[in-house]
């Protein structure tokens, strides 16, 4: 969350807020600009999202202390284990398990049980079928038709087959 502080508000009118807390209704900007100055303390815009914004006045060099404070914690609870793009929130980690488009039976099986036992944890499963060539895609098809027919008891699919070049690759959803 960015933090506009002094010169940076730009609305013509503010309500603002006191440094003891005590309402002080709406006022121009250069006014609580001006009581700011007079008080050796900062003009602190909390929301941008209301006319005329909210603003408070902080002690000098408190506001910036607390957003870079805020800023930090906000990384750090960004940065758990389920943390996505959208910063942690309830974001679901998607295993992928890899293969290749002429597998060896025994390293299916293995993989099998793997993706298996992720989907009937709650967890879901990209499988990812890669080729190196477009000749090789064809073979990649079949084993992700393979590895989701074998797997439609623990799991569903979220995506159809999508197949490139490249191989193949389906996400499933735990049932």
């Amino acid at each position: 969350m960015a933090v506009f502080m002094n010169e940076q508000i730009r609305a013509s009118e503010v309500v603002l807020t006191g440094l003891r807390g005590e309402k002080l209704g709406i006022v121009s900007r250069e006014e609580a600009l001006a009581l700011a100055r007079s008080q050796g303390a900062d003009l602190v815009c909390t929301s941008l999202m209301s006319s005329p914004p909210p603003c408070t006045l902080m002690p000098k060099g408190k506001a910036k202390a607390a957003a870079q404070k805020e800023a930090a914690s906000a990384r750090k609870a960004g940065s758990g284990q389920n943390a996505g793009r959208s910063g942690g929130k309830d974001k679901v980690k998607v295993k992928e398990l890899r293969f290749t488009a002429h597998i060896e039976d025994h390293d299916y099986d293995t993989k099998l049980r793997q993706a298996d036992k992720h989907l009937r944890s709650g967890k879901p499963v990209l499988l990812n079928v890669q080729a190196s060539g477009a000749k090789e895609a064809a073979a990649a098809k079949t084993v992700i038709e393979r590895l989701v027919a074998d797997l439609k008891e623990a799991g569903v699919k979220d995506t159809g087959i999508q197949s490139g070049g490249k191989g193949s690759k389906v996400q499933l959803n735990p049932r």
